[in-house]
């Protein structure tokens, strides 16, 4: 049982005003069950571990026999080791959820704008030559690479092959891991990636962050010095990002979509998936967000991804080929509203239905950095990322300051480490 989520979550999510004491001990308490957490998870490694080698012996066995050669097999499977953190990663539930509004926020700020667009100008010869192969619009490859791995600076740092060995013996979707671990030594055999290249907990790897079947079907070498390398290789990473949208069915010349504007108490129908003309939705009172009139041919769906009272989106089915690389809207929204600004394109209009907006990484950087000289234990990381540490610390001075202990960091929590 998950002690540990079940405890922050009930914490975290109280809607009853606690006195900081309170708050303080519920915290501590569910860091204690946390740990008790991890004690009973480790009965049931210690099988893991010791069956760990008797695996990997069967996957080489399987890997023999779909091409992966001796030597490749030698010299990688005795360096591999047991990892249960990626276990845990795998197991984990999120104690917090991202509304919306903080996840884009995040993610379009003015400093992915300004790296994108000088990423653009750096590398535009290969973006040219990868638009021109398969048809993708620069920007939207450009913005796929800046939310993927920040244009390179962050493509994770666990052993890729530790990582799904250990997946692939204990995890909780075997036989997937174990494709993908015959897949990644695939990739070694053929020279495109070191034996000790790294990436996410889960195997996705390189610029783009491309999982290794995927790689072996999708990766080109647009390059071409002989090598698919997508960690090395920015126009190999951009090419195969690139591939990858027009396999997905992306349409040259088409928009991923826009902004619109709906009429008063609208309550028609909704949905990526609910496409219509632009005629249909024009019948129903829809307008750009400036109020001109819709047009065009083509067929889009209604997105609202905080309900009819925020922004509203019509997207096509180019939205819907970037929504196939991480299967989440929120995520193909950011993409694709960063893409919008890389061209020089401005914000959404139509704010989101909160008073207390998300924060950029600077700002984010700058609530750690003020909790920090509170006295909070964040492992001195000033990085922007909002981890268990960040959120607990959040949620302990939202409680202090009689606050809503949730733990979000927002505008509200920044202004009031500001102002003490």
């Amino acid at each position: 049982m998950d002690f540990a989520g079940i405890a922050l979550r009930s914490v975290l999510a109280s809607r009853r005003p606690n006195w900081p004491g309170r708050a303080v001990a519920q915290i501590l308490f569910a860091f204690a069950l946390m740990f008790l957490s991890i004690g009973l998870a480790s009965f049931s490694i210690v099988p893991a571990r010791a069956d760990f080698q008797s695996c990997l012996a069967q996957i080489a066995s399987e890997a023999k026999s779909r091409g992966i050669g001796e030597a490749t097999l030698a010299s990688v499977l005795p360096t591999l080791s047991f990892n249960p953190e990626v276990l845990d990663f795998e197991k984990a539930q999120p104690e917090f959820s991202t509304p919306i509004w903080d996840y884009v926020a995040g993610l379009v700020d003015d400093e992915r704008i300004a790296d994108g667009r000088a990423m653009l100008k750096q590398w535009n010869r290969w973006f040219a030559h990868a638009e021109h192969s398969f048809g993708v619009d620069a920007a939207i490859i450009a913005a796929v690479w800046g939310v993927e791995s920040d244009f390179g600076k962050g493509m994770g740092a666990r052993p890729v092959l530790q990582s799904l060995a250990t997946l692939s013996c204990a995890g909780r979707r075997p036989d997937y891991y174990r494709n993908e671990f015959i897949a990644a030594l695939k990739i070694v055999e053929a020279g495109d990636a070191p034996a000790q290249f790294t990436g996410s907990w889960a195997g996705a790897f390189g610029q783009t962050q491309f999982m290794p079947t995927t790689f072996l079907r999708l990766a080109v070498d647009l390059d071409a010095d002989g090598h698919r390398d997508l960690i090395n290789s920015v126009p190999d990473a951009l090419g195969s990002t690139a591939n990858y949208l027009h396999k997905s069915g992306w349409t040259p010349g088409l928009p991923w979509g826009f902004e619109v504007r709906l009429p008063p108490q609208y309550g028609g129908p909704s949905g990526r998936n609910h496409k219509q003309s632009m005629s249909a939705w024009a019948a129903r009172g829809i307008t750009h967000i400036d109020g001109s009139p819709l047009s065009g041919t083509y067929q889009a769906g209604l997105l609202l991804p905080a309900g009819p009272n925020g922004p509203a989106f019509l997207v096509t089915r180019n939205f819907d080929a970037i929504y196939s690389y991480n299967a989440a809207e929120s995520y193909a929204l950011a993409i694709a509203l960063l893409s919008d600004r890389l061209v020089g394109r401005g914000p959404i209009v139509t704010p989101w239905p909160t008073n207390d907006p998300g924060l950029s990484r600077a700002e984010r950087r700058e609530l750690q950095g003020l909790l920090i000289r509170r006295g909070y234990d964040l492992d001195g990381k000033v990085d922007g990322v909002m981890g268990r540490k960040t959120m607990a610390a959040i949620a302990d001075f939202q409680s202090r300051s009689g606050r809503k202990p949730d733990g979000r960091a927002s505008l509200s929590v920044l202004t009031a480490l500001r102002g003490q």
